[in-house]
Order: structure tokens, then C-alpha cells, then sequence
């Protein structure tokens, strides 16, 4: 049985880490929704005020990365880059309905959320640090990289594929969730000042959306500091 796990050493850096997870399974995943798009829009115009360089929420990203040893100005926070991208045009890219459901609890909760296939993972989904000998293809498809010694990814233990590159910057083309996929792991991560009880709310939201919009079977678990891997049902 699959498991996902953080490792100690995140824990090391960041005691105060937690993830909400949405397990989902038979989803009926599509290319496009109304509903979606409606629900999408209006968060977007309620949240594109908000000030990046200033935002609370926003900044522990900031301090997080370069707690990591990263710049946040040279490689940004996926929350800091999905607030500025809603700026321009007031809209976002509309990928599938489930990368839709988790931008929507992304932007409303102002907190990093991702997502992976995981019929395309072999071993356990393990947030870590890299030795740097794992491989890494950018969203979109690119050159084979590898992460560099002592980065903070996720990824796959025993194909060594990293699904996410420093924390949550860039995602793995991989495990992409898909309009074909069926089965997801969805991760809503929280540094304070957003606390585990709003991160858990925003699991539980997104577990309702998921549900509701894609006729899925989900489960809700976290990880943190008392509980650091979870059997994947």
C-alpha cells in the first residue's frame, strides 16, 4: 500500500507545517465546466486586490523559501504566482475541473494547493530533501533535470520521479492530473499565519467540490508534526 510521508527534516525547518489531503478516486474529470468557470470567476474578482508583497499569507512563503535557502524573487511561491497571474485579465487558465477546484481553494485561502495522478506513481509520495540524483521534467514537458543537493521536492520514492520542485514552485509534467485521470492526491498545504483549523476547512471544501463537480469518491487526512505519513486507502 502506497504511503505519503514528510520527512523529518521538513519538520526540522518548519515545525508548524501542516498538509491537507483530498484522496480521490473514480473522478469524472472534464476539459471544461460552467459551473466551474462561474464559481472560478467570482473568487478571482473578490481576490484580486490583494497585495502579494504584503499579504501575510503570502509572505511566510516568501520567509519559508528563503529559509530553504531559496529566492523567492528568482523562484516564486506557487501562491504568490497564482495571485499575480488572476491580475492582468481577471481570469486563470482552465486546465480541467479538478486543477480548477484546487486554484479556486488556492485563491481563496490564499495557500499553496496542488495535485497529482496517482496511477502514474510506483512508490510512496514523499515530501523530502533531494540528494540530487532524482529526476525532474518541467510541467509542460522540457528537458530531463535534476533537483538540486538539498531541496526541499516531492516525489515518488521508487521511481525517483519529483512530482514538485522547491516545496511548491514548479510542478512534474508526469503526474499531471488529466481530463483521463481517475484517481488524484490532492494537497493543500499551511505555514501560519494560516492555521491548521483553516487549512482543514479548505480540505474539506475542496473534498465537497471534488465531489460534487466530479461525481468522485474522496477522503480527507493530514499530516504534521504528530503524524508524518499516512496509508494511501
Amino acid at each position: 500500500m502506497n504511503k505519503i510521508i514528510i520527512r523529518d527534516e521538513i519538520f526540522d525547518l518548519f515545525p508548524d507545517f501542516y498538509r491537507g489531503i483530498v484522496i480521490v478516486k473514480d473522478m469524472a474529470n472534464q476539459k471544461s465546466n460552467k459551473r466551474i468557470k462561474r464559481l472560478l470567476k467570482k473568487k478571482i474578482d473578490s481576490q484580486v486586490e490583494i497585495n502579494e508583497s504584503e499579504d501575510s499569507r503570502i509572505l511566510a512563503w516568501d520567509e519559508a523559501y528563503r529559509k530553504m535557502g531559496v529566492n523567492p524573487k528568482n523562484y516564486m511561491p506557487s501562491i504568490k504566482y497564482l495571485i499575480q497571474a488572476i491580475k492582468p485579465n481577471r481570469s486563470l487558465a482552465f486546465i480541467n475541473s479538478a486543477v480548477a477546484l484546487f486554484n479556486y481553494t488556492s485563491i481563496k485561502y490564499v495557500t499553496p494547493c496542488g495535485g497529482d495522478d496517482i496511477t502514474r506513481i510506483e512508490g510512496n509520495l514523499v515530501l523530502g530533501i533531494a540528494k540530487g540524483t532524482e529526476t525532474f521534467i518541467p510541467l509542460g514537458g522540457g528537458t530531463k533535470e535534476n533537483p538540486g543537493l538539498g531541496e526541499v521536492i516531492y516525489y515518488d520514492d521508487l521511481s525517483k520521479n519529483v512530482m514538485c520542485r522547491r516545496f511548491n514552485w514548479r510542478n512534474g509534467d508526469i503526474t499531471k492530473i488529466e481530463v483521463e485521470s481517475k484517481k488524484a492526491v490532492l494537497n493543500i498545504d499551511s505555514l501560519p499565519p494560516v492555521s491548521p483549523d483553516i487549512c482543514s476547512k479548505a480540505c474539506y471544501e475542496l473534498a465537497e467540490l471534488i465531489r460534487l463537480y466530479c461525481e468522485a469518491d474522496v477522503e480527507t487526512m493530514h499530516l504534521d508534526y504528530n503524524t508524518r505519513e499516512a496509508c494511501i486507502p
